[in-house]
């Protein structure tokens, strides 16, 4: 298979459908997409509705905007606010809602905020006018960190000095060890990231086979590689097999990215603990700069102040990110809750599980009438 029109090959799907069905048996099997493109592509291709019914797909907190919670954006907006600078984001920050405000509607009153494309974009801005502070609201999994350690690295060599960067990058492992010791949590197995797992590897998933005995399959973002995965999964739980398997073979190498990864390690460390969205405060989750690139941390430059914000009032977001409602449980969605008024992080994104259902399921059922 080379090219995309394969991976959504009816005929094959189909055989992988057919699989599937085969291989269940009169058990549950609880499986945990962690990454929100998969919530879109299971959403957008219908995939549930392929499957049999005993095999429950759960939405998982691999969504970069929803994690945030939401004092984070309270916190990036009071600094545009209450100092004289540009603050820059990627688009889909711009749409979060902070306590009182998203970035959008504070750029609208007045401060200077900036949608850009990439850390890069942010740099360019800064070394176009040395006189103005330019600050990168930086948000992500491994995926997008490596991008923002390469340009503060550039940043340094070029001698950036009205450049920084509010790091808010967290890390894939310890949130998905948070929700496995969750006692809530009946999990039988995990479909694996691709995008973070193209930087990361395959490695730092074991310990989901070692210690918590669940197997997990990194899988591509097509309708077949999510199908073939399921597959596996539920053959190797039918088997008792608790392994660390890679379906998206042509992007993910079990090393992963050697040149992004040493980018990563090389500007950044572990921070102690960090705030996520439905899971509180987990140790060892995230990243900040490291001492020799402490000049470029808006943190410290600005004295940022931490702020805890509730959630809307209302909504599920925290809920339904760690997989224990469903966007349809949200009573917001679809009323108040819509992608151009969006209450809560998950309707904003592109990953979110509440943008996927309602772009995708929503609108036909209130159009047959299953909801109203």
């Amino acid at each position: 298979m080379q090219f995309v029109d394969e991976f959504r090959n009816p005929e094959l799907i189909k055989r992988l459908s057919d699989a599937i069905h085969a291989e269940v048996t009169a058990r549950t099997y609880r499986i945990m997409e962690i990454c929100g493109g998969h919530t879109h592509s299971i959403y957008r291709f219908g995939l549930q509705e392929m499957l049999p019914p005993n095999i429950e797909l759960i939405h998982g907190p691999g969504c970069p905007v929803c994690v945030l919670p939401v004092g984070k954006v309270d916190e990036a907006l009071l600094l545009a606010r209450t100092h004289d600078l540009t603050l820059t984001a990627f688009g889909d920050v711009m749409r979060v809602p902070g306590s009182r405000e998203s970035p959008f509607q504070a750029k609208a009153q007045g401060a200077d905020i900036r949608m850009v494309y990439s850390p890069m974009d942010a740099l360019k801005i800064a070394l176009a006018d040395p006189s103005r502070e330019v600050v990168f609201f930086a948000i992500g999994f491994e995926t997008t960190a490596p991008s923002t350690a390469l340009t503060i690295l550039n940043a340094k060599q070029l001698g950036a000095e009205n450049f920084s960067v509010f790091c808010n990058h967290v890390t894939v492992g310890p949130p998905l060890r948070a929700i496995m010791t969750n006692e809530f949590f009946d999990l039988d197995g995990f479909i694996g990231p691709g995008h973070v797992s193209t930087v990361i590897g395959l490695d730092p998933y074991a310990f989901v086979a070692d210690e918590f005995h669940r197997p997990i399959v990194v899988t591509g973002f097509e309708p077949a590689d999510l199908m073939e995965s399921i597959l596996w999964l539920v053959k190797l739980i039918n088997e008792g097999q608790a392994t660390v398997e890679n379906q998206y073979v042509r992007a993910v190498q079990r090393a992963g990215n050697r040149t992004a990864l040493a980018a990563m390690t090389e500007v950044f460390e572990e921070r102690p603990s960090f705030e996520w969205r439905g899971l509180g405060y987990i140790e060892s989750s995230a990243l900040r700069l490291r001492e020799p690139y402490q000049a470029f941390d808006a943190e410290l430059r600005y004295s940022v102040t931490p702020i805890r914000s509730p959630e809307p009032e209302g909504a599920l977001c925290g809920e339904v990110l760690i997989g224990l409602k469903r966007p349809e449980d949200c009573p917001l969605l679809g009323t108040t809750c819509k992608p151009e008024s969006p209450v809560g992080a998950l309707m904003v994104s592109s990953e979110g599980a509440c943008s996927a259902y309602y772009t995708y399921v929503h609108g036909r059922l209130v159009t047959s009438g299953e909801r109203s």
